[in-house]
């Protein structure tokens, strides 16, 4: 059975509610998964020549989108606090998410940034919420080649969002699509 790749942007708000849930969805149906954390910034770049989220750069989107994560993180049973910065810079959390590619870490960040409302791009605050090792790892040129690297791959794939899915070539976006990444990885089993 092939690993569903979870593509996901610490910042990202529907990136939340997947990495909350997608751990345990992918192990009930037995499909591998993979962590690919990755910065959307320079994709939206590129993509749509914008320096901020379009959640920011159109309104009505935005407050649609606060809307509709309430209701999801209600639906869901998830904690929910509104940053009171958005989107926080996540440089460094992403790294660490690439130091240490587990559930447990990419949780960590998103209670802290969705729930908590801590600043994920504090070192300080990263090793309070995973520990000094992981954060320490983040710094070093590996794994910051490591995200530039994830980044890169996600533009070649054409991900133009966050959270994307992907299982043997094909691409799934969106939180709601996490089921269908699922049954897709599964067709074969």
């Amino acid at each position: 059975m092939e690993a569903l790749q979870f593509w996901f942007e610490p910042a990202s708000t529907y990136s939340y509610v997947a990495a909350m849930r997608i751990e345990e969805e992918c192990a009930r149906a037995g499909v591998p998964l993979e962590w690919k954390p990755f910065l959307l910034g320079p994709i939206f770049a590129a993509q749509q020549g914008i320096k901020d989220s379009p959640f920011n750069v159109n309104p009505v989107r935005g407050r649609y989108m606060w809307r509709d994560l309430e209701r999801l993180c209600a639906k869901y049973g998830i904690p929910w606090r509104k940053p009171t910065i958005f989107p926080r810079n996540t440089v460094l959390a992403a790294r660490v998410c690439c130091a240490a590619p587990t559930g447990e870490v990419v949780r960590a960040i998103y209670r802290a940034n969705f729930a908590e409302d801590l600043d994920i791009a504090d070192a300080l605050v990263l090793a309070k919420i995973v520990g000094a090792e992981p954060v320490g790892r983040a710094l070093s040129p590996a794994v910051k080649a490591q995200l530039r690297v994830n980044t890169d791959e996600a533009t070649r794939l054409g991900i133009f969002g966050a959270p994307n899915f992907l299982v043997g070539g094909e691409l799934f976006f969106g939180q709601d699509r996490m089921d269908d990444a699922i049954a897709w990885a599964r067709r074969d089993a």
